[in-house]
C-alpha cells in the first residue's frame, strides 16, 4: 500500500488529494466573501455593526466554531472506531454551505452559512488527520504529516489566486445553468471542491485495518478525552497539550501579518503586489519544506525540530516589525515558513506518536484547534496592538513564540529513538503487535 520515497500509504495520498481540493474551494471564500458584502449584494440589517466589522465577524465565526467543535468531532470519531464515514459527512456539509452562499442575500443567512461551514471543516479535518496517523507507520509519520499538509497548503495557497480572476472574469454564460455571476460561479467552485473531495474519499479510502474503540479513555480528562496536567511527577503539562499551546502561539505569530497590510505597505513604501508576494513567501517555504521536514523528524526526532522551530520563529516574527525594505520583509516571511514547518508536521507526529488506544482524533484534535484559534486570534491581535506602534504586534507574537519553546523544551519528551525509530508510538493501526495489546507511551 505504499507509494514513493516517502513510503506513503496510497489511502494518504488520496487523502492529500481531496485535501487540496477541498482547501482550493474554502480558499475562495477567503477573497470573495468580503467583495461579495462589499458589491452590495447582501441586503438588510448588519446588527448594528459597520460593514468592515459585521465582514469580520462573518469571517471569524468559521475560526471560532471550527476550533470549538474540534475536539467533540475528534472524540466522536474516536467513540465510533470510523474515521471515513465523518470526512465524507463533513465534506457533504462543506458541499451544501459553500452552494448556499449563491442564496444567500442577508447578513443573517451569510453568518449561519459561514458557522455550518466551520462545522462541516471541523469533522473533516479531526477525522483526516486521525486517519493519516492511523494509516501510518511508526517510522514514516513524520513525513506522511508533512505530504499531507504540504497538499493542503498547495490548494490553500492557490484558491485566493484563482479566486480573484474568476470574480472578476465574470458574469459567465453557461449551457446549461445560464447566466452567472463571478460570485455564483466561485460559490460553485467551492461546492464543486468539496464535492469532488467526498468523492475521491468515498472511492479510494478506507478506514484503518483495526481501530479499537474500546481503549479511547484518558485517566486525567474533563470528559472529552484532552488531558492538561501530566500523569508523571516529571512534568506539570500533559505533552499534546503543551504541544498545542506551542502551536496555538505559533499560529498567532503567522497570523499576525494580513490584518495590518495598510501599515506595512505605508512602511515600506509598496503597493498589493509586493504585499501578496510577502504573503506567499511564507507558504512558499512551508510547501517546499514540511514533506522533508517532517521525514527528517522520522530519524532525527521530533523535539529538536519542534524546540529548533518555535526559537527561529522569535527572530524570523520580530524582524517583520523592523524592516526597512520589502524584500527584507520577503525574506523575514520566508524564514518564518521555516519555522512553521519544523513545527507543524514534527508536532503532529510527535502527538501521533502519544495517540494510542483509538485516541487518534481526540489528541490530535488539540493541536488543530489550537492553530485553528491562533489563526483567528492572531488578526484580532495585531489589530489592537498595531496602535502602539507596527513594531508591537511582531514582538508580542515573537515573544508568544520563545515562551511555547521553553514549554516544549521543558514539558516534552522525545518519543524517537536514533537508532531503532519511536519508540513510545505504535505502527500503524493493525500493523503493530503494540498496538494490539494497548502498549501505551505516556500512561
Amino acid at each position: 500500500m505504499s507509494v514513493g520515497p516517502f513510503d506513503l500509504d496510497r489511502r494518504i495520498l488520496a487523502l492529500a488529494l481531496a485535501r487540496m481540493a477541498d482547501s482550493l474551494g474554502n480558499s475562495f471564500l477567503i477573497v470573495v466573501l468580503p467583495l461579495y458584502i462589499a458589491s452590495g449584494s447582501v441586503a438588510g440589517g448588519a446588527f448594528g455593526l459597520t460593514e468592515a466589522l459585521v465582514t469580520g465577524l462573518i469571517l471569524s465565526v468559521f475560526g471560532f466554531l471550527n476550533s470549538g467543535v474540534q475536539p467533540f468531532a475528534g472524540r466522536l470519531s474516536d467513540t465510533a472506531g470510523k474515521r471515513k464515514v465523518f470526512i465524507v459527512l463533513g465534506l457533504v456539509v462543506l458541499t451544501i454551505a459553500n452552494f448556499a452562499y449563491s442564496f444567500a442575500g442577508d447578513y443573517v443567512s451569510l453568518l449561519l452559512i459561514r458557522a455550518l461551514q466551520g462545522i462541516g471543516v471541523a469533522f473533516t479535518v479531526t477525522a483526516t488527520i486521525a486517519l493519516v496517523n492511523e494509516l501510518a507507520t511508526a517510522e514514516t509519520r513524520g513525513g506522511n504529516m508533512g505530504i499531507f499538509n504540504t497538499f493542503r497548503l498547495v490548494g490553500f495557497g492557490t484558491g485566493p489566486l484563482i479566486a480573484g480572476a474568476v470574480v472578476s472574469g465574470g458574469p459567465y454564460t453557461l449551457p446549461i445553468f445560464g447566466t452567472l455571476s463571478g460570485f455564483d460561479a466561485a460559490f460553485y467552485i467551492a461546492a464543486l471542491g468539496a464535492l469532488v473531495s467526498a468523492v475521491v474519499v468515498t472511492i479510494f479510502v478506507s478506514d484503518a485495518d483495526e481501530t479499537d474503540d474500546t481503549e479511547a479513555t484518558d485517566t486525567n480528562d474533563d470528559g472529552f478525552g484532552i488531558a492538561v496536567l501530566a500523569h508523571d511527577d516529571d512534568h506539570l503539562l500533559d505533552p499534546v497539550f503543551t504541544l498545542g499551546v506551542a502551536s496555538l502561539f505559533m499560529a498567532i505569530g503567522i497570523a499576525l501579518f494580513s490584518t495590518i497590510q495598510p501599515e506595512i505597505n505605508a512602511r515600506l513604501d509598496q503597493g498589493a503586489t509586493l504585499f501578496g508576494i510577502e504573503f506567499a513567501a511564507f507558504t512558499a517555504a512551508q510547501v517546499l519544506l514540511q514533506a522533508p521536514i517532517g521525514s527528517a523528524s522520522d530519524r532525527l526526532g521530533r523535539r529538536p525540530f519542534i524546540v529548533a522551530g518555535l526559537l527561529l520563529l522569535v527572530p524570523a516574527t520580530l524582524a517583520q516589525g523592523f524592516v526597512v525594505e520589502p524584500w527584507q520583509m520577503v525574506g523575514a516571511r520566508f524564514v518564518q515558513g521555516v519555522a512553521g514547518a519544523m513545527v507543524f508536521a514534527p508536532s503532529l507526529a510527535l502527538a501521533g506518536d502519544l495517540a494510542t488506544g483509538g485516541e487518534s482524533g481526540t489528541k490530535l484534535s488539540v493541536l488543530t484547534m489550537s492553530f485553528g484559534l491562533g489563526t483567528a486570534i492572531g488578526p484580532l491581535a495585531s489589530g489592537y496592538l498595531i496602535r502602539y506602534g507596527l513594531a508591537a504586534p511582531f514582538a508580542a507574537g515573537a515573544a508568544a513564540a520563545a515562551i511555547g519553546a521553553v514549554l516544549v523544551y521543558t514539558q516534552v519528551e522525545e518519543t524517537v529513538a536514533l537508532d531503532r525509530g519511536p519508540t513510545a508510538a505504535p505502527e500503524a493501526v493493525g500493523e503493530s503487535s503494540a498496538t494490539e495489546s494497548g502498549a501505551s507511551a505516556d500512561d
